[in-house]
């Protein structure tokens, strides 16, 4: 029999402690836009920015709307954005996405649907598992859509190589049965900045060769 005491050591040895990211680094972080592709961020109508703490950088649309009805193209019940961006870090430091915040507005007629789908990944890797999400009308309000990894589970940027980092989303608009004289859209854009693309940095240190 397994004293009291033992038991107690083997359960403490059996204990898995989770990996912790570590802080941010304090050098300056840049991003360059290598290329834009997509209809729902022409050039010139996404930018890109990083937090005062390097804690995570956010993406503005001012044109990315998906939509159906009287004044839509036929085209516009799809809008898409792939965007390649060169993350520029301080020597000795990784990255990885812990979490993205995907914001947006909504208004769907009853009877349509509006679906909203996103991935991200390192060049040459592979895909992360894409994250989507539907609504149904009738629906006039704001939206989110968070896509979380866990940290045992988070993808860095290999230490030393030069990779860049590549965002693909996608909004799509079905009218299905409502009105086709009424307007349903979904939106990921914003004209004052105030809706944005929030992707939150871990941070790992690199070997010391």
């Amino acid at each position: 029999m397994i004293s009291t005491l033992a038991a107690a050591g083997l359960a403490l040895s059996t204990i898995i402690i989770p990996p912790v990211a570590d802080p941010p680094p304090t050098g300056q972080i840049t991003i360059d836009v290598v290329t834009v592709n997509g209809s729902g961020c022409k050039i010139g109508t996404a930018a890109i920015a990083v937090s005062p703490d390097n804690k995570a950088f956010t993406v503005t649309y001012s044109d990315y709307m998906a939509q159906v009805g009287p004044q839509a193209k036929p085209t516009d019940f799809r809008k898409n954005c792939q965007l390649n961006l060169k993350v520029n870090v301080p020597g000795g430091f990784t990255y990885g996405i812990a979490q993205a915040d995907y914001r947006g507005f909504a208004h769907l007629e009853r009877g349509s649907k509006g679906s909203m789908k996103a991935s991200y990944y390192f060049q040459g890797m592979s895909d992360t598992d894409a994250r989507s999400k539907t609504w149904n009308g009738t629906l006039s309000d704001d939206w989110q859509v968070t896509h979380k990894t866990d940290v045992a589970s988070i993808i860095y940027h290999p230490c030393g190589a030069k990779r860049n980092f590549n965002i693909n989303t996608e909004l799509r608009v079905d009218k299905g049965t409502s009105d086709p004289k009424k307007t349903s859209f979904m939106a990921m854009d914003s004209t004052d900045g105030s809706i944005e693309t929030i992707y939150h940095f871990a941070w790992k240190k690199c070997p010391k060769l």
